[in-house]
């Protein structure tokens, strides 16, 4: 089938340099001699054929720009077999002959059935999270780990000026990634992450907790800095515990969605441009059903069900080199 309209949708959380994903379709698109579609909403204005005709000055002023201008949406509709089809169909009746998605693992899901419904479909990786398991970097990441590590700096300082242990609970409901690159940036004494300490008793979690304050307490140390991620979940319980076991003043901070949100770093801006211009590549040359990936350092791309089946984990390397890092100079 030629394609001469190509749709582009941002779906699931928004994620720092979608925009100039979007961006990177659209002109790249353009400059290939498609017809460009913008979707609204996702997968849910997808459904209901929310579409707007998209040039190059559509998409001026975004590459700064945090968010989706596209907008993204939630859609239970859309997850079953019937709202594929109307998808495909809805799609079809306006004239759009492939779609690329930017988003992640749910977003390539929802990819993966549209391909195999007839509507040839290409997929970004963008999410915060860093947790799609077949590439090495998505789109977004960088950005929230900056935003994180100014936030837990500038939480030190107060905790150094009273004497406090601070939990710092930072995003990743099933992935430690953002946790762990930020306890090594910010010399965190301790860092908690779900693939490893999500089932953990919490009284086994406060005793190390404990364990770790007390070894800083004895050589000196005034405080403590604990980045967890928020699938480990009960920071505040956690933190109004270990004040009763240690007397220590412990605070929770949650930085939540402030890590969504802000102007992408230069790598979120340059990787979405790349990535933008692979997708439209690979729908030039006849290909769907593909995500655009990050391997060994290099731009590629992947099977969508091949990408899908892959599992990816934190580097145990890195968990326990917080500890050592911070435990070091008086264990020696």
């Amino acid at each position: 089938m030629e394609i001469k309209t190509v749709g582009v949708l941002t779906s699931g959380g928004d994620a720092p340099g979608m925009n100039a994903a979007i961006r990177s379709v659209v002109r790249y698109g353009l400059s290939r001699g498609f017809k460009m579609v913008g979707v609204e909403r996702g997968y849910h204005g997808l459904l209901r054929g929310e579409f707007l005709d998209l040039d190059a000055s559509s998409v001026c002023d975004l590459i700064q720009r945090g968010g989706t201008v596209l907008q993204t949406a939630r859609s239970k509709q859309f997850a079953t077999p019937e709202g594929i089809a109307q998808a495909v169909e809805v799609a079809k009746e306006k004239g759009i002959d492939a779609l690329v998605v930017i988003g992640g693992d749910g977003s390539f899901r929802g990819a993966q059935k549209l391909s195999e419904n007839g509507l040839p479909t290409i997929g970004i990786p963008g999410t915060i999270d860093n947790d799609i398991s077949c590439t090495e970097y998505t789109i977004g990441y960088d950005t929230a780990l900056n935003t994180a590590m100014e936030a837990v700096d500038k939480v030190r300082d107060t905790a150094t000026s009273h004497q406090r242990c601070s939990l710092i609970e930072v995003m990743g409901r099933n992935a430690g990634y953002i946790a762990i690159e930020v306890a090594l940036a910010t010399g965190a004494e301790m860092v908690l992450v779900p693939e490893k300490d999500r089932a953990c008793p919490r009284v086994e979690l406060v005793n190390r907790i404990v364990d770790d304050i007390k070894i800083g307490q004895a050589v000196g140390k005034k405080h403590h800095i604990v980045i967890i991620a928020e699938g480990v979940g009960g920071s505040q319980e956690l933190a109004e515990m270990i004040e009763e076991c240690t007397g220590v003043e412990t605070r929770a901070t949650v930085l939540g969605h402030i890590q969504r949100g802000g102007s992408p770093t230069i790598h979120d801006r340059v990787v979405a441009a790349q990535m933008g211009m692979k997708a439209i590549d690979l729908l030039s040359e006849g290909k769907s059903n593909r995500v655009v990936i990050i391997k060994n350092g290099q731009l590629s791309d992947m099977d969508i069900n091949e990408g899908l089946a892959m599992q990816k984990t934190v580097s145990d390397f890195d968990y326990r080199l917080v500890g050592n890092l911070s435990r070091g100079m008086w264990n020696s």
